[in-house]
């Protein structure tokens, strides 16, 4: 009876998911790292929020712009816009990320850092998901010191 029960909620969980990730969907996101969530070699720890907007410009495609804004141990802050895109692998919410993103300093000098993603949308309700995600983001000024590598904790509406 219990494996009964608990295999009808993950079939439920799959069809509401399904359905969010159509044609046509639109997607706003946040997210947090913080708390040495995320390694580099010049701060080892770090602060950062992120905002997120996306489309689904075909079933289980979707195109992200985002904003967002770090403060590390002992280096300036930063602020960054890019633009990426999603594939959501299989119908439950795990998804491959990719993204481009402009990050200036407040020091003044720029980084250009493609980045890869692999998250799952978790789903609290039909549209509202917690997104954790592990993330890497290279550096082109300064592999070393600005590649990061790390964990962020997301929260997605899906309309």
């Amino acid at each position: 009876m219990k494996r009964s029960i608990v295999s009808l909620c993950l079939l439920f969980i799959t069809i509401v998911a399904n359905a969010q990730f159509e044609k046509g969907t639109k997607y706003v996101g946040s997210s947090l790292s913080g708390a040495s969530l995320s390694y580099n070699g010049s701060d080892k720890g770090c602060f950062g929020l992120q905002a997120k907007a996306g489309y689904f410009f075909q079933d289980d495609w979707m195109v992200t712009a985002q904003c967002s804004y770090d403060k590390k141990n002992d280096v300036p802050a930063s602020y960054s816009l890019g633009g990426g895109i999603r594939y959501y692998i299989v119908q439950n919410g795990l998804y491959l990320g990719a993204t481009a993103i402009l990050k200036h300093y407040t020091t003044d000098f720029n980084d250009f850092m493609p980045g890869v993603q692999i998250g799952y949308s978790f789903f609290l309700n039909k549209s509202i998901t917690v997104e954790p995600e592990l993330f890497y983001d290279q550096s082109f000024k300064n592999h070393g010191d600005y590649s990061t590598f790390g964990v962020r904790i997301g929260l997605g509406i899906y309309l």
